[in-house]
């Protein structure tokens, strides 16, 4: 089973598989109304299933729907932005031209 979280804690949303942390993707709020994705990382035990993927979706869609403004600093971030438009409306207004 896999599963993606947050833990505010440890300013990260982690993605979690059969009960084991495969990767996370570390952020910074700031203001309360935006998260700066920083990092993602996976483990390389468990490289090549999409668990990034599912990390940073399951990520993003957590910031959309407490309505933060998402800044994909992360290159991996960005670049699943890039491919799924539909968190562009989600962009702080700053840097959305650049991903439109």
């Amino acid at each position: 089973m896999t599963e993606v979280r947050n833990d505010p804690a440890q300013h990260r949303y982690e993605v979690i598989e059969d009960g084991e942390l495969a990767g996370f993707a570390a952020y910074q709020e700031v203001a309360g109304s935006r998260i700066v994705f920083t990092h993602t990382e996976v483990d390389p035990k468990f490289e090549g299933r999409g668990l990034g993927t599912v990390l940073v979706k399951g990520a993003l869609d957590d910031a959309r729907d407490r309505e933060q403004l998402i800044v994909p600093i992360c290159p991996f971030v960005a670049k699943y932005v890039h491919r799924h438009p539909e968190y562009v409306p989600f962009l702080d207004e700053r840097i959305r031209k650049a991903f439109e």
